[in-house]
């Protein structure tokens, strides 16, 4: 089976931490040169110098805070106006505050809206005249299993994670025809900052301790345990590859067997 990346070129969002960083090392180690991207310039300079770095390999960083769209765009245009194509996108943002759908206001349904959708499409539009002209393409969005099953608690999240599946099923039919496939990784709860941030705000709604709200979630998953981040950055290895090539427009859940719908 041949996962090799070697000669390709991935950019993968919010990879200063957490599942994006695993990603990025998981794509490097399979010998693609990785551009990661997100907020810290310190951070990503220290991954950076954390990815495996052989034959062909040059990694590089862009340091951008996608509450900015137009500071967004004026980088990323200014990246690929000096830089080669990609062929591997990885769309990677921290979910929005927990809270009831109910009860968030106007600006926060609008905010993660662009943070999620619009900056998306702003990345997206940016490489697929690279991937088309390459013959290879791999757009993977990472959202989460609440496109299938709502998840508790999570109301803005639950809303605009629903509309970048949508968003990535429609550009799988648009771009499939060029070599370009589309997918959405749905990852369950996963040991990063955010899951502690979950848990942490369930347990002072509830009342219950932090080790409670852990055993509650736990006694969810058939696995009996939370995903390592590298074992979602595995999934969209194996989607970014050339072994992949004719899976596109899916939704794969990497989340231990939670959810409980197909």
């Amino acid at each position: 089976m041949n996962i090799s990346l070697a000669g390709k070129r991935a950019l993968v969002c919010g990879s200063s931490q957490g599942i994006g960083k695993a990603v990025a090392l998981e794509l490097a180690h399979l010998g693609a040169t990785v551009i990661l991207v997100a907020r810290n310039s310190d951070a990503l300079q220290k991954v950076k110098q954390e990815l495996n770095t052989g034959a062909g390999q040059h990694h590089d960083f862009i340091a951008v805070d996608f509450n900015h769209v137009e500071s967004l765009q004026e980088k990323i245009r200014h990246f690929f106006s000096v830089n080669p194509p990609v062929h591997i996108l990885v769309n990677n943002t921290g979910g929005p505050p927990a809270g009831s759908a109910i009860d968030a206001k106007k600006d926060e349904y609008v905010q993660a809206f662009s943070n999620h959708l619009i900056c998306n499409h702003i990345l997206t539009q940016a490489v697929v005249p690279g991937m088309k002209a390459e013959k290879y393409g791999r757009i993977i969005n990472i959202i989460s299993t609440s496109i299938k099953q709502p998840i508790k608690g999570l109301g803005v999240s639950n809303t605009v994670r629903g509309a970048v599946a949508q968003w990535a099923k429609t550009l799988a039919e648009e771009l499939g025809r060029f070599g370009i496939t589309v997918n959405n990784v749905l990852p369950g709860a996963t040991k990063t900052t955010r899951l502690q941030a979950i848990i942490e705000n369930r347990a002072k709604q509830s009342g219950s301790s932090v080790a409670e709200i852990e055993k509650k979630m736990l006694a969810e998953i058939p696995a009996g345990r939370f995903a390592e981040p590298a074992e979602i950055a595995l999934a969209v290895a194996f989607l970014a590859s050339p072994a992949a090539a004719y899976i596109n427009g899916i939704n794969l859940p990497v989340d231990g067997g939670r959810t409980v719908c197909l």
